[in-house]
């Protein structure tokens, strides 16, 4: 217990491993320990997109938007390989928003960002453009603009990876039982290996409260601390079916009840459909997909489509809990998605908690974390996360298509839909993986649908898996492919490496 730390966070989801990032890159010494995997709350359970929020133009959710989309640019640039430009088409639907109004939404859009790389919004004639196929012939005219795609749990990796290679101390399946201010003048943090129930303690100068939707019990059961601010736990669903049309664009689709619904080509053979927007009361740790919710979403986009969507259709549905901070909204829908820091300094020992937040706008949340912190922090460096790639993202020239090419030649036993899902995943690293492999039998024992040994071990040494969940639903989405039985050897195997090894006697 001899260190002390300038930051302990709590919570490894996107805005804790974010604020980790920044803070160990500025020279701050870091521990963050996260009671599950990495991303497997909220994190992980988003729409996987980068985008400004064109529906919070209507809530004049004018500085969150413009964040958002300034964001959007500087996220694809810093990780290219899981973040992808996607151009979405927004039908016009009579008797809901008139098309003028989503043209001036769309100019807006456009324009509060400083838009620079990705495309402009244009109009489209539905009779004519191959976007219209897919849907029903009473709409004729709609409108294309450009947001982003991400593979969200990868993301919070990446940035847990850069942590630690920067100094921080990543501890996953560690749960904070509670934090108290010690008579050394630091917080004392009682932290628990879940798997073992063996217990330690942390000091730290400041603690960081990340806990998503766990951050206002953190901040009253485990910390004491009287929470300012509340949170409203909103619930939102997402299903998973195969591929509805050919084209790769997604849709925005209007509801009657004021929501949008998303339609999104995802992992080459599926369609991801979301989302809802419920409030949520329990458990979040048990949150799940209910059969009003996919009966809902089915229905909303088969409004729209020639070819019907169904509810047996569904090949996997998710859910999470969404920790918006309560601005007593009347609806969940409408409630902010911008974030609030909350600062107690009980005796002197600062603990910041942070309230609500969304994917997009993760890095500037760490940034204003920091700066927030700036009294209570030694000195320290300048913001810097901004044109520094996350890890694998150091490439522009040519994109994913040049990296692949470069592995189909440097590994031509490679097939290229493997090499695409490397490079998709891990960028520049996916060299890392196949180190000097000749041959597909020297990537080790095949688990299925492309997922090798090599890849595994991999992702046991340096990105914090321990099961087969970790690997097949967080470091990748595979889990869509593999059969039960498939993922059921590779758990056991993975468990076999953890397994001790028994002392040679002799």
């Amino acid at each position: 217990m001899d260190q002390i730390y300038d930051l302990a966070i709590i919570g490894g989801g996107v805005n804790g491993c974010g604020i980790a990032r920044d803070a160990a890159g500025r020279g701050y010494s870091v521990y963050l320990c996260e009671m599950n995997d990495l991303a497997s709350g909220t994190s992980s359970w988003s729409s996987k997109l980068i985008h400004g929020g064109l529906r919070y133009l209507e809530f004049y959710e004018f500085r969150l938007v413009r964040e958002a989309l300034i964001e959007r640019e500087v996220l694809w640039s810093i990780a290219p390989h899981i973040i992808e430009l996607e151009r979405f088409v927004l039908p016009h639907h009579d008797g809901l928003r008139p098309a003028w109004l989503l043209r001036l939404g769309l100019f807006i859009y456009d324009h509060l960002g400083g838009r620079r790389r990705l495309p402009a919004a244009r109009r489209l004639n539905l009779r004519r453009d191959r976007a219209g196929q897919p849907l029903k012939p009473v709409f004729k005219i709609g409108f294309e603009y450009s947001d982003c795609t991400v593979d969200d749990a990868r993301l919070v990796v990446l940035n847990a990876l850069d942590a630690m290679e920067r100094g921080a101390t990543i501890a996953t399946r560690t749960q904070a039982l509670e934090a108290t201010r010690g008579e050394d003048g630091v917080w004392h943090v009682v932290v628990a290996d879940t798997s073992t129930g063996r217990r330690s303690t942390i000091r730290a100068r400041i603690l960081v409260n990340a806990g998503g939707p766990w951050v206002q019990e953190i901040l009253t059961q485990r910390a004491g601390i009287d929470a300012k601010a509340h949170l409203r736990l909103v619930q939102g669903s997402h299903i998973v079916v195969p591929r509805l049309y050919e084209h790769n664009r997604a849709y925005t689709f209007q509801h009657g009840d004021g929501r949008v619904i998303f339609v999104i080509p995802y992992q080459d053979d599926f369609t991801l459909i979301g989302t809802t927007d419920r409030d949520y009361e329990g458990d979040p740790s048990k949150v799940r997909a209910t059969q009003e919710e996919i009966e809902y979403l089915c229905a909303s986009v088969s409004e729209y489509l020639v070819m019907p969507v169904k509810p047996s259709d569904v090949v996997w549905s998710y859910s999470g809990v969404r920790p918006l901070y309560d601005d007593h909204a009347s609806e969940a829908r409408t409630a902010t998605r911008d974030y609030v820091f909350e600062l107690d300094v009980p005796e002197g020992l600062p603990i910041l908690s942070v309230f609500g937040g969304k994917i997009t706008t993760y890095r500037k949340l760490a940034e204003h974390a920091l700066e927030k912190l700036g009294p209570y922090l030694r000195s320290g460096g300048a913001p810097w996360t901004a044109d520094t790639p996350l890890p694998g993202g150091d490439f522009s020239v040519g994109g994913v298509d040049a990296l692949v090419q470069g592995l189909l030649r440097d590994y031509p036993f490679l097939p290229k839909r493997h090499a695409l899902r490397l490079v998709r995943a891990y960028g520049t690293h996916a060299r890392r993986i196949l180190g000097r492999a000749a041959s597909m039998a020297e990537l080790g024992r095949d688990f299925g649908q492309t997922l090798a040994e090599r890849e595994v071990r991999y992702l046991m040494a340096h990105e914090f898996a321990q099961t087969a969940g970790d690997v097949v639903w967080r470091r990748s989405k595979l889990g869509l492919l593999l059969t039960k039985q498939e993922v059921d050897a590779l758990d056991g195997w993975m468990r076999e490496q953890h397994k001790p090894v028994a002392p040679n006697p002799y």
